[in-house]
C-alpha cells in the first residue's frame, strides 16, 4: 500500500521534496460504552486497521488534501488562513480542525502542506475513523512543523478539542486516546476524569476478537448523541443537590440506587443509570479479564449490551439482531454493540474454533433478516499512532 500510496501522492503534488508517512490507527472499544464524558473508565484497544498519511511542507500557505478514499473528489484545496469549519469542506474538516486546535494552543504554522490520506477503517462504521485521522494529523503537524515537546497524550487532547470546538461533536477522550496512546496486544484501561491510565494485556486463549460491522451507518454530530451527553449532565446537576460529586462516574451501584429519586425525568434517570453501571461493570470486567476469566469478562460485556439497548437507547434494531444471533452461538464468549451507537459495529469474543460459523451463521441469518450483508474483521490489537520510517 505504501507504494502505491507514494505513486498516487506524485502524481497528484508533482515529485520530489521531503515527503513523511505517519499511521494512526482506529480502535474498538472492548466495555466501557458513553463513560467516557461522564468521568468514567473505558477499555479500548488500538487496531491494526487505521488511516496512513503522506506529507510534505509546502513553501507558501496553501493546503492540499487528497483521499485516496474519496479519490472521486480530487484535490481539496485550503489555506492556513481559511481555517474554519464549512460543508463543503467535507472530510477535511478533521485535518483543518486539528491544524486550527494547534493555532488554539498558540502554535503557528509557517507554511502549508500536501497532505494524501488512505484509510482502511470501514466509514462510519463506530471504529473511529475521524479520531484516527485527527491523531494522524497531529502527529504529522508534530514531526513536519518540530513541535516536539507535544507529547502522544497532548495530541489525544487536540484531536478531542477540535472535534468539539470545530467539528462540533461533544465525544469524550476515549477515541484519540486510544488511536494515539495505543499498545499492541493491550487494551488501555483509563480513568477519563484524571486520564490515569494503564496497559492491560489482553491474553485470549483460545480465543478472537470479531467485529461485525451492520452496515448502517450513523453519523453522531447530527444524531442523538450530544443529547444523550446533556440528559446525563441534567441528571448530574440534579444530583448534585445531595451528593458531592463532580461527575456520574464517582458514584456505586448503590449510591446510585439511593439518591436517585432526585432525577426528575424518566429518561435522564435512566441514561445516569447506564453511566454509573457501566463504569462499574468496566472495573469489574478488567479485574476478570486479569484473573484470566475471561467468561466473567464476556458476561459483563452482554451486560453492557442490554444496558446500551434499554437504558442508554443507543442501539438499534440491525445490531440487537447481530447481537442476539451472537449470543445463540456456542463458543460466543460475549458479544456488544461497540462506539458511539445507532448504527456501526459489535465486538464479539469469540473462542477459536467457532469463529467461522460465528461468521458464517450470523452472516447468513443476518441478511436473511434485514436484507442486507453484514460484513467481519477478525482484528488484533496494534500500537498507537507512529511515523513510519
Amino acid at each position: 500500500m505504501e507504494k502505491k500510496m507514494l505513486e498516487k501522492f506524485n502524481e497528484v503534488y508533482g515529485e520530489g521534496g521531503d515527503i513523511r508517512e505517519y499511521f494512526a490507527p482506529g480502535r474498538v472499544n472492548l466495555i466501557g460504552e458513553h463513560t467516557d464524558y461522564n468521568g468514567g473508565h473505558v477499555f479500548p484497544c488500538a487496531l491494526t486497521l487505521g488511516t496512513y498519511g503522506l506529507a510534505r511542507k509546502r513553501k507558501d500557505r496553501k493546503l492540499r488534501f487528497y483521499s485516496m478514499n474519496f479519490s472521486r473528489l480530487g484535490v481539496l484545496e485550503s489555506s492556513l488562513d481559511d481555517l474554519v469549519p464549512s460543508e463543503k469542506a467535507g472530510w477535511t474538516n478533521y485535518p483543518k480542525g486539528v491544524m486550527w486546535a494547534f493555532e488554539k494552543r498558540g502554535y503557528t504554522f509557517d507554511a502549508g502542506v500536501d497532505f494524501l490520506i488512505y484509510g482502511n477503517i470501514p466509514n462510519g462504521s463506530g471504529l473511529s475513523s475521524s479520531a484516527s485521522l485527527e491523531v494522524l494529523t497531529g502527529l504529522m503537524l508534530k514531526d513536519l512543523y518540530g513541535v516536539e515537546e507535544l507529547t502522544m497524550q497532548d495530541l489525544a487532547l487536540i484531536g478531542q478539542y477540535s472535534e468539539n470546538n470545530f467539528n462540533g461533536m461533544n465525544c469524550g477522550i476515549m477515541d484519540q486516546f486510544a488511536s494515539a496512546m495505543g499498545k499492541k496486544d493491550c487494551a488501555i484501561f483509563l480513568d477519563t476524569s484524571t486520564l490515569e491510565f494503564e496497559y492491560a494485556p489482553v491474553k485470549l486463549k483460545d480465543a478472537r476478537i470479531v467485529i461485525t460491522n451492520s452496515k448502517v451507518k450513523h453519523s453522531l454530530v447530527g444524531s442523538a448523541y450530544n443529547d444523550r451527553r446533556n440528559e446525563c449532565e441534567t441528571a448530574l446537576r440534579e444530583l448534585q443537590t445531595v451528593v458531592d460529586i463532580k461527575a456520574l462516574g464517582e458514584l456505586t451501584e448503590e449510591e446510585f440506587e439511593a439518591h436517585k429519586d432526585v432525577i426528575t425525568s424518566d429518561i435522564c434517570r435512566k441514561r445516569a443509570k447506564h453511566a454509573v453501571y457501566e463504569n462499574q461493570r468496566t472495573i469489574r470486567a478488567v479485574k476478570a479479564l486479569k484473573e484470566n476469566n475471561v467468561e466473567e469478562f464476556g458476561r459483563l460485556m452482554n451486560a453492557s449490551h442490554v444496558s446500551l439497548r434499554d437504558d442508554y437507547e443507543v442501539s438499534c434494531e440491525e445490531i440487537d439482531i447481530l447481537v442476539d444471533l451472537a449470543w445463540k452461538i456456542p463458543g460466543v464468549i460475549g458479544s456488544r454493540i461497540t462506539g458511539g451507537g445507532f448504527g456501526g459495529c459489535t465486538v464479539s469474543i469469540v473462542k477459536n474454533d467457532a469463529v467461522d460459523t460465528f461468521i458464517s451463521t450470523v452472516g447468513e441469518k443476518y441478511k436473511e433478516a434485514v436484507g442486507h450483508e453484514a460484513e467481519f474483521y477478525v482484528v488484533d490489537i496494534g500500537d498507537g499512532a507512529h511515523k513510519i520510517a
